[in-house]
C-alpha cells in the first residue's frame, strides 16, 4: 500500500513559545516538526480525538 505524503502546516507563534518548543525538541533529540506532531498526537490521545497512526490499515 502506498504511504500518504505528509502535508504542510504553517502557524505563527510567539518567539518564547518557539524557543520552548526548540528546547523540548532538543531534549528529546527530535526535529521541531516531529516534536509538534508528537505533542499534537499526545493531546489528541488524552482528549479522545482519534488520529490514525502512520502505516496503519484503514
Amino acid at each position: 500500500m502506498a504511504e500518504t505524503k505528509s502535508t504542510t502546516l504553517t502557524v505563527r507563534v510567539h518567539p518564547a513559545v518557539k524557543e520552548g518548543l526548540r528546547v523540548a525538541a532538543e531534549k528529546e533529540r527530535r526535529s521541531l516538526a516531529n516534536m509538534i506532531e508528537v505533542m499534537i498526537r499526545d493531546y489528541c490521545e488524552r482528549n479522545g480525538v482519534a488520529v490514525k497512526n502512520p502505516g496503519s490499515a484503514g
